[in-house]
C-alpha cells in the first residue's frame, strides 16, 4: 500500500496511489528492456558529444606532433652520423680513399704539429659519431684522424668528410666477435701502438683516444710540461687537483692499471721507447682461449719496464 502524497489515512488517496505506483513499475520495467532506440537524457548527450569532441580534436593534434618528431629526431641522428663539420682536409684526392698513405692524411689534418687520433672498425661507427660531435664541441676536430680498420668504415667516413680517415694496410678481415675479450678484439687493439709509433716517427705529437669515451672540456690544457707521455689510470676514484701525476707502484698482479684509452704522446725518444715496448710485450702475450688478454695490459708490462727510461706522468 502506498501513502499519498498528502499524507492521509490508508484509505485517503488509494486510487491517486495505485496509479503512481502503475507508472513507476511501467517505467521501471520499460529501462529493464533493451530498448535501442532509446534516447540519451539531453545532458548526458551533451557530455558524450563533448567528450567525443575533445578526443578527435586530441588525436588530431597530438598524432601529427608525434609523428613529425619522430621524423625530426630520425633526421638528427641520420645527419649526426659522422657529423658533416665544417673543416675538411686539405686533401684533393677525389675519391681514391684507398690510394693514399697515413704520411700524406697526417700532413693534410695535423693542427700545430698535433694529430687527434682514432682506430675504428664499422661496428663502432655509432661511438665515432659521438666522439666526433664532442671534439667539435670544442672546436678541436679539425685535427682528428681516423684509422679505418676496415675498407667500410674508410669510405663511409671519407665521403662524408673528406680526408680525415686513412687506412694502413693490411686491413682487419671483419670478425664475427668484437666483443672485448674476444681474439677480434685482441686483433682490433693490439694494432694501436704501430700507428702510434707511425705517426711520432713522422714527428708529430699524438692524442689518442677510444671512441667509447667523449670529451666534456678540453683536455690540452693538462699537456703543458714536456713530458714524453701523458696517461691516465684505471680507477674508478675521483682525484683531488693535488694528486701525485708520478707513475704508481705495480698492483697485486706485478703490474700498474694505467688505462690505454687516452693517451698524449710527445714524439720524443722515451715515447717512441714506450711504444716499441708495447709492441714487443703483445707479441709475447698473444690471446688465447684461455688467456683472453688484450692491449691494456701489456702496455703496463711496457710502462713498468721503461719507467727509468720514459719520463710519464698521469694527467687525470
Amino acid at each position: 500500500m502506498v501513502r499519498s502524497a498528502a499524507g492521509g489515512g490508508p484509505g485517503h488517496g488509494t486510487l491517486q496511489g495505485h496509479d503512481a505506483a502503475a507508472s513507476a513499475l511501467a517505467r521501471l520495467s520499460s529501462s529493464l528492456k533493451p530498448q535501442l532506440g532509446t534516447r540519451l537524457p539531453a545532458v548526458l548527450s551533451v557530455r558524450v558529444l563533448l567528450f567525443i569532441l575533445v578526443v578527435v580534436l586530441s588525436l588530431g593534434v597530438l598524432v601529427p606532433i608525434v609523428s613529425r618528431s619522430r621524423s625530426d629526431l630520425n633526421a638528427v641522428r641520420t645527419s649526426q652520423t659522422v657529423p658533416r663539420l665544417p673543416h675538411t682536409a686539405n686533401l684533393h684526392l677525389g675519391t681514391n680513399w684507398r690510394r693514399y698513405s697515413l704520411p700524406q692524411a697526417a700532413q693534410a689534418v695535423a693542427s700545430d704539429g698535433v694529430l687527434i687520433v682514432c682506430t675504428v672498425s664499422q661496428p663502432y661507427l655509432e661511438f665515432l659519431n659521438n666522439w666526433l660531435i664532442s671534439l667539435a664541441r670544442q672546436n678541436r676536430h679539425q685535427a682528428a684522424l681516423i684509422i679505418a680498420e676496415d675498407y667500410a668504415t674508410l669510405d663511409f667516413v671519407n665521403t662524408r668528410w673528406p680526408g680525415h680517415a686513412v687506412l694502413i694496410p693490411p686491413a682487419l678481415h671483419e670478425e664475427s666477435n668484437l666483443r672485448f675479450g674476444s681474439q677480434g678484439f685482441f686483433n682490433l687493439t693490439s694494432r694501436r701502438p704501430q700507428y702510434l709509433l707511425e705517426i711520432l716517427e713522422l714527428g708529430y705529437s699524438v692524442l689518442y683516444n677510444d671512441v667509447d669515451m667523449v670529451w666534456l672540456a678540453d683536455p690540452f690544457s693538462y699537456f703543458k710540461n714536456k713530458r714524453d707521455v701523458y696517461i691516465t689510470d684505471d680507477m674508478a676514484m675521483i682525484k683531488p687537483e693535488d694528486h701525485s701525476h708520478a707513475l704508481p707502484p705495480p698492483g697485486k698482479n706485478g703490474r700498474t692499471y694505467i688505462c690505454s684509452c687516452m693517451l698524449y704522446l710527445r714524439p720524443t725518444e722515451g715515447a717512441k721507447l714506450l711504444m716499441r715496448a708495447w709492441i714487443k710485450e703483445l707479441q709475447e702475450r698473444q690471446w688465447s682461449p684461455s688467456h683472453k688478454t688484450n692491449d691494456q695490459p701489456a702496455f703496463n708490462w711496457a710502462l713498468n719496464k721503461t719507467a727509468g727510461q720514459v719520463h710519464a706522468t698521469i694527467f687525470y
